[in-house]
């Protein structure tokens, strides 16, 4: 059985306590450890300004930081969707993730496509206009039945078709007009109006749209620098109760 020797140190040379158990020296030092732990913590919580320093905000808005992922970018799409326009997230989700395929196979902003719909049917798919105008986007069949075949006009009202229809009309109005903004008119079929008040409104959406995803990236980045700061505390309170047990053993 070892023989357990006095460890001499500071409380040894001011006389109040003498140590001779091993055990008993690295509790009480890790005990150390978790309060100085908790220490810095606090104190750098107390040093945290309440608003974010330049460094962080680049860190959260910045360019450099990595683009969400497209299901990540749906799924705050349709949370924020959902919420406004209060429907289904999960219908939502999906209208989201048609608006994004047909957007991206007809060589146009999905984000528009999103924006149209809530605009035109506030994601209501059986809506019906008195002009003619159904679903989703509020196509007019008669008017587009070359982009049609017999059984695509039957199904005109779901989800799928109707966003696939729509995203076809606006991307041929966009080219026929010149920009988005004259594609919208022509969607609508107010291209005489000059104040365009129906691209604006439309264009305020998508700006909504954006700004959700926005948010949910700085989110993201703000989540992903407490989890750094966290690693850096407990690397450093690693390292402080390493070297009272290195002490400790020699």
């Amino acid at each position: 059985m070892a023989v357990s020797r006095p460890i001499v140190g500071p409380l040894d040379q001011t006389g109040y306590f003498e140590y001779h158990e091993r055990g008993i020296f690295v509790a009480i030092a890790f005990l150390s450890v978790l309060l100085l732990s908790g220490w810095v913590m606090f104190k750098s919580t107390l040093a945290e300004p309440a608003a974010h320093p330049p460094a962080l905000r680049a860190a959260a808005y910045g360019s450099s930081h990595r683009a969400l992922p497209r299901t990540e970018i749906m799924d705050a799409l349709a949370a924020a969707v959902s919420r406004k326009y209060r429907v289904s997230e999960e219908a939502t989700r999906g209208v989201v993730a048609v608006a994004y395929g047909e957007g991206l196979k007809n060589d146009v902003d999905p984000l528009l496509l999103v924006a149209i719909i809530a605009v035109e049917s506030r994601f209501n798919p059986i809506a019906q206009s008195d002009g003619g105008a159904v679903g989703l986007m509020q196509v007019i069949p008669r008017y587009h039945a070359d982009k049609l075949d017999a059984a695509e006009r039957a199904a005109v009202l779901e989800p799928h078709m109707n966003i696939r229809l729509g995203a076809k009309i606006l991307k041929e109005y966009i080219s026929r007009g010149g920009n988005e903004i004259a594609g919208l008119q022509l969607y609508n079929g107010a291209s005489s109006d000059a104040s365009n008040a129906y691209a604006n409104r439309v264009l305020g959406e998508k700006l909504w749209l954006q700004e959700a995803i926005r948010r949910t990236k700085q989110r993201a980045s703000l989540s992903s620098l407490q989890v750094l700061r966290n690693a850096g505390r407990y690397r450093r309170a690693r390292m402080v109760a390493a070297r009272v047990v290195k002490q400790v053993d020699t």
